[in-house]
């Protein structure tokens, strides 16, 4: 029996829309090989379906490697210097990590790899446009308080309009 589900609408998203917003990643000078894209597409449950690609993760090296990075919204769309400054996470709603807007699901980059598509109620594109999207050099602990203990940052895109 077919059952018709949000995914069939998100696959046709990816496939068809032009997002509204995109965030250029690219490496620190640590992390020159870092680099990808990040998009975000309105959908028709609201909230919204972000996409992200990227390349260089530091495990790249690794023969057959794999190893999770953080990603996160950030306050500061200024990807300038060493990323110093983006601010804290996106937190509109003042809540505890992992709780808040600006915390995404985590990257999984295998041999200096990652794609990662998911679904989020939590911010609309207007709401982030003018923000950052951060890759952090560990893995978030989702405990820490107020971002994860996820290393510095090696990744900074900044998040604009798609016209």
């Amino acid at each position: 029996m077919f059952q018709f589900t949000p995914r069939l609408t998100f696959v046709q998203i990816l496939e068809k829309n032009k997002p509204g917003a995109v965030a250029w990643v690219t490496g620190n000078s640590a992390h020159p090989q870092l680099s990808g894209l990040v998009k975000f597409y309105d959908t028709p449950y609201g909230g919204v379906l972000t996409e992200a690609e990227i390349f260089g993760l530091p495990n790249i090296e690794e023969p057959s490697s794999s190893d999770f990075y953080a990603m996160h919204i950030h306050q500061h769309g200024d990807c300038s210097g060493s990323f110093e400054h983006t601010g804290e996470h996106y937190n509109p709603t003042g809540a505890p990590h992992p709780e808040h807007a600006g915390d995404l699901i985590p990257l999984l980059g295998n041999q200096g790899y990652a794609w990662t598509a998911f679904y989020d109620k939590r911010f609309s594109i207007n709401d982030i446009i003018g923000k950052s999207v951060v890759i952090h050099s560990g893995k978030d602990d989702f405990t820490t308080q107020p971002s994860g203990n996820s290393g510095s940052k090696i990744g900074c895109g900044e998040i604009r309009a798609e016209h």
